[in-house]
């Protein structure tokens, strides 16, 4: 008798033979990606890194040594060592801006930045900008919304106009179209770029 190979419904068109071969190619394609993988990192002198390590970050103007896994976000080694609670942990893929800080002095989310990539580099946090004309702006024109998105948005906005010391509203308005907050006095974040912009915080 000979052995079945259809599945249980015979009018599927798909046999064990088809999974079996199709099951075969990923594994082997999987393994070859691995192996290219490896090959091109030992021809690189890449070195992956494993276990706890110390790594120094330049942090608002200081160098700092933490001790970090490849897996601690820079948002983590901020917050939980060296007590630098400005960005928030609001979600894991950087859509809300709260974890906003500068690196290089460009934007970029502390939650989705892995600590390690940020040896080398300059990060400034919202607390470097303490008398910064931003913050005196969020006060005057009441932009502070509840206080846990707030930081995001202020060093989103020094960040824009770091780059745009001139802008409009409407190119303030696309500058910012990273952030959010559900308390949305987003009309009063605009006026105190604004007021930024025009010298008068």
């Amino acid at each position: 008798m000979a052995q079945r190979t259809t599945t249980l419904d015979p009018h599927s068109g798909f046999s064990r033979r088809d999974f079996l071969r199709g099951s075969g190619a990923a594994a082997a394609a999987t393994a070859i990606a691995q192996q290219s993988t490896a090959a091109l990192a030992q021809e690189k002198g890449a070195k992956v890194a494993s276990g706890t390590q110390t790594i120094t970050l330049n942090v608002n103007g200081k160098d700092n040594q933490v001790k970090v896994e490849p897996r601690t976000t820079l948002l983590e080694a901020l917050r939980y060592q060296l007590d630098l609670t400005g960005c928030k942990p609001v979600c894991t893929d950087g859509s809300s801006g709260a974890a906003t800080v500068l690196e290089d002095g460009k934007p970029i989310q502390a939650n989705t930045r892995l600590a390690m990539q940020c040896v080398g580099k300059k990060i400034a946090t919202v607390e470097s900008l303490a008398n910064d004309a931003v913050p005196k702006a969020f006060v005057e024109c009441d932009a502070q919304q509840c206080g846990f998105f707030t930081p995001g948005f202020v060093v989103g906005v020094r960040a824009f106009l770091n780059s745009k010391p001139k802008a409009t509203e409407e190119e303030i308005r696309k500058g910012l179209n990273g952030n959010l907050c559900r308390c949305g006095t987003y009309a009063n974040v605009i006026q105190a770029a604004l007021k930024v912009v025009k010298g008068g915080a």
